[in-house]
């Protein structure tokens, strides 16, 4: 898929959401930027405005920089050109590592930030697309090693340190975005932006409510036709971030390969879903579990959430939409969530 595609698509997004997101007589100031391989809008409100969007443009393209993995100065490239020796890192990154490793652990692998070389195999990160033989998937494979990370905390200097084995090669981008609309909130925050919203590509993250203190509504992508939407979610404060087959893929041969990469073969991951939306609090986790319940499939991510979503630190919901065009919601969402395309039928799960 395209880079001039995706940009379209996040654009005619972009229209549908901001119509419902905010009508009141503040003056809102908005920014687009294009970081991470992604369409980013930033938008806020108040007189501090101005000064929010600058603080998150200068968060989002820090971030970008660190942890661009062919980038000679960046975290990603130290990590994975450390040849086994320890990496100091910064807060941002150790808690993108933790939330990741949490959520690889609780999934049995469902994420899993170390196969990059399968990534880099199948031509996702750079556009050159090809598929693999079984055999270089299995040498590539080989290589995962996130049950080996060991990442130290230093509480006297608040530095963090992270060490891998040799043959390590990993990416951030499974959960990047998620922790740069963290960041990007946080700092128009500190700024004195008390009303706002960033739109990542598929992730959307709010600060505080709308300036006449009402909801954000937040469309929902239809995967079957990503310029229109399913339904619209009403929250406050929280980040919504969906991972689906639609976002990025290509076609080889009359067959349509996408990104979602199962841990396990190495190959797109081949489930009933279309695509699973994940509500929380916190961007970075709600990024690792869109993809982590993607790869899971319905029954399983439905169970995750059973054992996981209703504790803390892992309170969220989920939006699971199927190839039946079945939109399967859990029960947090019932006043929530609102349907308005008629060729999908609902259901929530207790």
């Amino acid at each position: 898929m395209s880079n001039a595609k995706r940009i379209l698509i996040a654009v005619l997004c972009l229209a549908l959401m901001l119509p419902l997101a905010a009508c009141g007589e503040t003056r809102m100031s908005q920014r687009m930027v294009f970081a991470m391989d992604t369409v980013m809008t930033l938008t806020a409100y108040g007189k501090k405005a101005e000064n929010g969007l600058n603080a998150a443009q200068s968060v989002i393209q820090s971030m970008h920089d660190a942890l661009d993995p062919d980038l000679e100065t960046s975290t990603t490239y130290a990590i994975n050109h450390a040849a086994g020796g320890s990496v100091s890192v910064s807060g941002q990154v150790a808690k993108m590592l933790s939330t990741a490793y949490t959520v690889y652990k609780q999934s049995n692998g469902a994420l899993d930030l170390t196969i990059y070389p399968v990534i880099q195999r199948w031509g996702f990160d750079s556009g050159r697309y090809y598929v693999p033989t079984d055999e270089e998937l299995w040498v590539d494979l080989s290589r995962k090693s996130f049950d080996q990370m060991v990442l130290t905390s230093f509480p006297s200097s608040g530095s963090y340190a992270v060490t891998f084995p040799a043959y390590t090669a990993l990416s951030f981008a499974a959960v990047a975005k998620g922790c740069a609309a963290d960041n990007a909130i946080s700092a128009m925050r500190n700024a004195g932006v008390t009303s706002g919203i960033v739109s990542l590509g598929g992730n959307v993250q709010t600060l505080g409510l709308k300036p006449d203190g009402s909801n954000w509504a937040i469309a929902v992508q239809d995967p079957s036709n990503p310029s229109s939407y399913v339904g619209v979610l009403s929250i406050g404060q929280a980040a919504v971030v969906t991972s689906g087959t639609y976002q990025r893929y290509f076609t080889q041969d009359g067959k349509t390969y996408h990104h979602l990469i199962n841990p396990e073969t190495g190959r797109p991951i081949n489930n009933t879903l279309k695509s699973a939306t994940i509500i929380c609090e916190d961007g970075t986790l709600a990024d690792c579990l869109s993809t982590a319940m993607f790869v899971l499939g319905q029954s399983k991510a439905i169970n995750y959430w059973r054992v996981y979503g209703g504790k803390e630190p892992q309170q969220f919901e989920m939006i699971l939409i199927n190839n039946d065009n079945e939109i399967i919601c859990t029960k947090g969402l019932i006043e929530e969530f609102t349907l308005s395309n008629n060729e999908y039928t609902l259901r929530y799960v207790e």
